[in-house]
C-alpha cells in the first residue's frame, strides 16, 4: 500500500468540500467542524472499507443521488437565528449531513477500490493516516480563514456563499449521480 496515493485519495475527493469547510469555519465553532467531518470521513472510509463491492450492487449510483436534497434543504432552510445551549449537538450534525451528502458518492466510489483487499491492521492505519489529515486541514483552513482580507470577505459574504454553493452542490448530486438521467428515462 502506498501511503502517496491514500492521502492523495483523501485530498482528491473532499478538495470540492475544502471550501465549504472554510465557510462552515465562519460558522461554527473550530471543535464541532473537526468533529463533524472527521465523523463524516470516518463513516465514509469506514463504509468504503466495509461494503467494497457489495454495496454497488445494492444501491446504483443514481440512488445516491437523492442525498442531493440535503444541502438543498440546508440552503434553504432558515438557520439564521442562533441556536439555544439545548440544540448544542446541531453544528457537529450540521456538519456531517453536509458532508455525507456532498462528497458521500465521490468517496464510496473513488476509496473503494483503493482499500479493496487491504488487512484490517492496514485499513486502522488508514483510518489514522486519514484522521489526521482531516484535522490538519481543518486547523489549516482554520488559519487561512483568518488572514483579515479573507476574514472580511467570509464574513460578508459566506452566509449567501454557503447557500449558494450548497444549493450548487446538491444540483451538481443530481446530475453527477444519474439521478435526473435515470428519472427522465422513468418518466
Amino acid at each position: 500500500m502506498n501511503w502517496w496515493v491514500i492521502i492523495a485519495t483523501f485530498i482528491a475527493v473532499n478538495l470540492d468540500f475544502f471550501f465549504i469547510l472554510l465557510c462552515l469555519l465562519q460558522k461554527y465553532r473550530l471543535r464541532a467542524v473537526i468533529l463533524g467531518y472527521l465523523l463524516g470521513v470516518l463513516l465514509l472510509v469506514n463504509a468504503s472499507y466495509l461494503a467494497g463491492q457489495i454495496l454497488l450492487k445494492f444501491l446504483p449510483e443514481w440512488l445516491l443521488g437523492i442525498l442531493g436534497f440535503l444541502p438543498i434543504w440546508m440552503a434553504l432552510h432558515d438557520n439564521d437565528e442562533e441556536r439555544q445551549s439545548d440544540g448544542q449537538h446541531c453544528p457537529i450534525i450540521n456538519v456531517l449531513i453536509t458532508y455525507l451528502s456532498v462528497c458521500a458518492g465521490c468517496n464510496l466510489s473513488i476509496f473503494l477500490p483503493v482499500l479493496t483487499g487491504i488487512s484490517i491492521n492496514r485499513f486502522l492505519a488508514v483510518l489514522l493516516v486519514i484522521s489526521l489529515c482531516t484535522i490538519f486541514i481543518v486547523v489549516l483552513l482554520k488559519f487561512f480563514g483568518e488572514i483579515p482580507p479573507v476574514k472580511h470577505f467570509m464574513t460578508k459574504y459566506s452566509e449567501i456563499l454557503m447557500k449558494i454553493v450548497y444549493i450548487g452542490v446538491g444540483l451538481y448530486v443530481f446530475w453527477d449521480s444519474g439521478l435526473i438521467s435515470h428519472l427522465s428515462r422513468i418518466l
